[in-house]
């Protein structure tokens, strides 16, 4: 499995929490049952206050993974998939 930052961002106007239909869906994809059928764990989510913009922590086998899990979001906004290491490995090789 290979750590990964999951970015997605979108304009105020199109903010799916606002629908009643696709912010419920969205929640529920985001549950760690879904989660796990695309052979994805999650470590963390959070959405910036007044920005509109999310970011998931998120262990998968590959960016691929990732990116098929977040494609929901691209509907809203874009969807960015970054590849990530945890600090201790930072340090261990002595740089980011």
């Amino acid at each position: 499995m290979a750590l990964f930052v999951a970015r997605h961002q979108h304009e105020a106007e199109s903010c799916p929490a606002k629908n009643p239909e696709m912010g419920p869906m969205l929640l529920g994809h985001l549950s760690e049952e879904n989660a796990a059928k695309y052979g994805i764990s999650i470590h963390g989510e959070a959405v910036i206050q007044g920005q509109h913009t999310m970011y998931m922590i998120l262990d998968a086998e590959d960016g691929g993974k990732v990116e098929e899990f977040m494609a929901p979001f691209a509907q809203a906004g874009s969807v960015e998939v970054l590849p990530a290491t945890h600090c201790s490995t930072v340090v261990e090789r002595q740089g980011c």
